[in-house]
């Protein structure tokens, strides 16, 4: 494929925007390409401003459960469009969001709209150590949870550990009350409640990892949060930002069969414009602004071409059976790719229609450490030869796939031919 465009465009986008690009992974340095500059998008194929088409499956990082440009979103979005796009008050659609969002996802009773899965983590932080009036937040190594300056905390030595930035910019005290440990680690997680325990406010969990790559929870982990966090009075707080729509309607809670006290959705919940929120018990979220002392403001914050977007997404995903088809879909295709990629010693974790694909040897990484482990030069590879053939997998072994409703089994099928020859056995057919 011929990129002559898109390699014009990023040069001149480096001339104004740091990078070419307004957020770093887009860049492509991961997979030793330059970044595809893309003109419109329809259903799973992307098509760029050289024309070259490809099958999506990062699906702007898990946006698009629905496709993209879906008709069902467009028409109710065009319709919005014509009677305003903000207007810094109230609508009706924030309420008939925020109404779904609380009867669909378990522990949100009230529900606050942001723009963005950053915005909403750092507020359900700030909400949680107002409720609890503690200090120390626990986190895990590997999972990302936005930008705000008290979350960009080192993964560290792989064991419990006081993070420190890992950022430029951010002062270590901003981050003195972040304490980390590695994912599915029981043991870590009790010293640190053992020595900090009277003052964690909160443990902060991406219930399947995404941004380490796909690592699921292993022996119950996430049971064993909510029993420890209720143990010391500390809240569980549930980043759902991508799983949240994504594995069932109501999210990895759901799906795990576990009340969080706060969560955060995102991605999905905007129908492919900015927005997110993050919700919780009723007496926890009462403490916010204009009610309560925790204070929270956002201009463009419930904006109503999110909020219709938001809703008309939610009602495909509504439909009979929509889930049990799409992970069912997924589950079929996942197992033919890792049959496929397996003599390769690539390993595919996955959890329902997000999955991952590393290099590691054989191994199945349970943690950040393990996941470190994988072979990144292998994977680029792997990638680019995935991308000069039409397919476009999200462009990081630290990063999640999707699979969509509209991916085709002829599209499917596809992808695992092309891993097939990949691992240097052509196969024609099945």
């Amino acid at each position: 494929m011929k990129h002559n465009k898109s390699d014009k465009a990023f040069a001149e986008a480096s001339e104004y925007i740091p990078g070419g690009v307004n957020s770093p992974v887009r860049a492509l340095r991961a997979v030793g390409e330059t970044p595809i500059f893309i003109d419109r998008a329809k259903g799973v194929t992307l098509t760029d401003i050289d024309g070259n088409q490809y099958t999506d499956f990062c699906l702007s990082w898990g946006v698009f459960i629905a496709g993209h440009a879906n008709d069902s979103v467009l028409q109710e979005v065009s319709k919005a469009v014509q009677r305003g796009t903000s207007y810094g008050i109230p609508t009706l659609l924030e309420t008939e969001l925020a109404k779904r969002v609380s009867q669909l996802i378990p522990g949100m009773e009230q529900v606050r709209f942001v723009n963005s899965g950053t915005e909403a983590v750092m507020s359900a932080i700030r909400l949680a150590r107002g409720y609890t009036r503690r200090n120390y937040i626990l986190k895990f190594e590997g999972c990302y949870h936005g930008h705000a300056d008290h979350l960009l905390v080192a993964a560290g030595s792989g064991v419990a550990t006081q993070g420190r930035s890992n950022s430029a910019g951010v002062p270590d005290d901003f981050v003195r009350y972040a304490l980390t440990a590695p994912f599915n680690d029981k043991e870590a997680v009790k010293k640190l409640f053992a020595k900090y325990g009277s003052d964690i406010a909160t443990v902060i969990v991406e219930p399947v990892p995404a941004n380490m790559g796909v690592v699921p929870e292993e022996d119950g982990f996430l049971h064993f949060l909510r029993a420890i966090t209720r143990e010391h009075g500390s809240l569980l707080l549930f980043d759902e930002v991508i799983t949240g729509f994504r594995l069932t309607l109501g999210g990895a809670q759901q799906y795990y069969g576990i009340e969080p006290d706060l969560t955060t959705v995102g991605k999905i919940v905007g129908g492919g414009f900015p927005a997110a929120a993050f919700g919780g018990r009723r007496e926890i979220m009462q403490l916010l602004a204009p009610v309560g002392p925790v204070y929270q403001a956002g201009t463009l914050s419930g904006n109503p071409i999110a909020m219709t977007a938001g809703i008309a997404t939610l009602d495909i995903l509504s439909q009979p059976d929509t889930y049990e088809q799409l992970n069912d879909k997924a589950e079929r295709f996942i197992s033919r790719l890792q049959e496929a990629l397996e003599p390769k010693g690539v390993v595919v974790n996955h959890v329902g229609n997000m999955f991952t694909p590393y290099f590691t040897g054989g191994n199945r990484p349970r943690n950040f450490q393990e996941v470190r482990q994988s072979n990144l030069d292998e994977f680029a590879r792997f990638w680019r030869y995935m991308f000069n053939n039409g397919v476009y997998l999200s462009p990081s072994q630290f990063e999640a796939d999707f699979i969509s409703i509209q991916h085709t089994e002829a599209e499917l099928d596809k992808v695992i031919e092309l891993a097939r020859e990949y691992r240097g056995e052509l196969v024609i057919g099945n």
